[in-house]
Formats: C-alpha cells, structure tokens, sequence
C-alpha cells in the first residue's frame, strides 16, 4: 500500500510528507538580524515554558549543545519558584495562544525576568510587542510538532545572541545538506523494500508504539512519542534508560501476558558506555517477555547530525503509520475541541 502512490496522496491530502520532506530547510532559516537587541548580562538559570512540540527545542538544545548554567523546560501553568531578576525566562508557543505559556509568562514577569518570547502569532507576539519584548518570531502556517526544527534555530539565536553560546545557529545551518540527503530514502517514491520509514511503519499498525532512548537521545523519542500520537492518532509511549531499568524493566515480565506492543529502541554510539550496554543485556533478559525491539541505530557523524536524523526519521514513520491506518496525517480535531471545551 505504502508504494501506491495515488493512494497515498488521497489520503495525505494535506501533504504531511511534503512537509516532512521540507524541514531541513528549517535549519537554514535566518531569523531577521537586527529585528531584536540583545542585552548581554550573566544568567543564573534558564527556563523554557512551553507545551508540546514547542517545549521540545529546549530539551534537544540541553543534549546539544549544552548549557554551561541550569535550564529547565516548564510544560505547565506555572513556574519554579526560583525565577528571579537573574533568570533568562524564553516563553515559546508556536500558535502564541497556548494558555499555559501565557499562565508562565505573567507569572515570570511578575518575578522581573528576562523574557524572550518564541512564536508565530497570537496572544504571545502581542504581548512581547507591547511589552518590548526580545521576540524570534516563526514562520506561520504549520502544525507546532513540524516546527520543531524552527524552534530550535530560534532558541539557538536567542542564546547566541546572549552570548550563552557561540556560533550555534550558523553551525545548525551547516547540517542541511546531511539532513536533506538523509531524508531521500524516506520518500514516498522510494520502494518499500529501500525504505526504512515505511518498513518501520508497517511494524506499528494496530499496536501501541513504546519508544527506547538513551538520555542524549530521549528529545528523539519523545519526539517520535509526539508524532504518533498527532499523525498517526495511536497511542504510544516513550522513557529512557537507564532509569528504565530500574522500574519498567520489571513491568515487562508479567503482565500482560498477550503484549500488542510494538518496541523501537533508538540507540546511539555516543551514549554512555554503560547505557549502550544496558539496551544489550535489557535485550537479552527480556528476550521472549516482551516483542522483540526494532533497533534504530542513529545515523550521523556527530551528536546533532543523529539527533536531526533520529527526530526526521520519527516523522516519516508516524506519517506511514497514519496513511496505514487510513487517516490523513494532518488534523488534530480532537484536540482543537478539547480546547474549545475548555474554553
């Protein structure tokens, strides 16, 4: 089915794969120079509000590059209680109408911190405008969970701007090329049979996905969490080792004993070589206890080249799924009534 064509454009009527196909040109994005001015001071800490595909820039930024002070990423209404005068507060929300990052932001203006707003649009855009604040606006016009590569660019401009990092958003440039080549082979018009997205796809129809990563590469299978659960509209989870190990682990032993699962494990040669080898001895014990993993071996030279190409990979095969499932990847109607519900 994943190789008929016209099959899959009546379904993907929207174009999810077309999207999917144009995220690396997120990384080449400029951001308008000279459009904010930056006052460069020392932070004690860093705090990312954000929900969903917006809050996931700043996990993928806390395993690369890295921060030299504290960050936290706050999915939530409100915010730790440490903000101060001396925190660099970001309030990201693609649509600038997340109601719990507006809850955070009125809650960080009140402890005088350093806002930085992150959006498309919305009630968010507004508020940094009238309130002067530092604001990396994202191009409009997409669902937040494929904006994730827009996120990160923007929060890396941000801290390089502030002088947290050096040369961050030129170098998350550089990685196009590697990305848009990657994702060749994950095309619609690349045969099943040469295609790992749609081979992968085809493992997860009818069957709640369980994503595996190790702590630099757990933003990929929370991403890849997100993804199925928004385009493919099936339920599935992700956790990380080796806290893994010292809990879930057990969980797969017993119950239930008819286990419709699908397990994809994303593994990496630059975890910890102790967590590398968790994943083997994981394996082995649970061997026959629970499916078999699908193992996705990161690919790239470098820690941020693996986690582009883990995190794109999810996308395509969330989309397959979708397609598999007779869906159009696209729509999240449930979610817009339950905001309307809630409203």
């Amino acid at each position: 089915m994943l190789d008929d064509l016209k099959l899959i454009h009546e379904r993907d009527s929207q174009d999810a794969l077309g999207v999917a196909q144009k995220e690396p040109d997120q990384l080449k994005y400029n951001f308008v120079e000279g459009s904010t001015t930056w006052t460069v001071k020392p932070f004690k800490n860093i705090v990312l509000a954000g929900m969903g595909g917006s809050a996931l820039a700043g996990s993928i930024a806390q395993s690369w590059p890295g921060f030299a002070v504290p960050f936290e990423s706050v999915r939530d209404y409100n915010i730790p209680s440490y903000v101060s005068d001396e925190t660099l507060f970001i309030a990201s929300s693609y649509s600038g109408n997340t109601e719990e990052t507006l809850s955070a932001i009125a809650e960080a203006k009140d402890k005088n911190a350093n806002i930085v707003v992150i959006s498309s649009g919305g009630k968010l855009t507004e508020l940094a405008k009238q309130d002067n604040y530092p604001l990396i606006q994202l191009p409009s016009g997409l669902q937040p969970r494929y904006a994730v590569f827009y996120n990160l660019k923007a929060l890396l401009t941000i801290t390089d701007g502030l002088k947290i990092t050096e040369g961050r958003a030129e170098e998350l440039s550089s990685y196009y090329q590697f990305l848009t080549d990657a994702t060749k082979s994950w095309l619609s018009t690349t045969p099943t049979a040469q295609n790992l997205a749609k081979q992968i796809a085809q493992e997860c129809v009818g069957k709640s996905v369980v994503i595996y990563a190790g702590p630099k590469f757990f933003p990929a299978a929370y991403k890849w969490k997100i993804s199925f659960n928004e385009n493919a509209k099936q339920i599935a989870w992700c956790n990380q080792l080796p806290e893994f190990n010292h809990n879930e682990f057990l969980g797969w032993t017993k119950q239930p004993t008819n286990k419709p699962y699908t397990v994809i494990e994303i593994r990496s040669n630059l975890e910890n070589p102790r967590t590398q080898k968790r994943f083997l001895v994981t394996a082995k014990l649970l061997s026959g206890l629970r499916p078999d993993p699908i193992v996705v071996e990161a690919v790239g030279e470098n820690l941020i080249e693996q986690l582009l190409w883990s995190i794109a990979l999810g996308d395509f095969v969330s989309i397959y799924t979708a397609l598999l499932n007779g869906l159009n990847p696209t729509p999240v109607d449930m979610i817009e009534k339950f905001k309307q519900e809630l409203a």
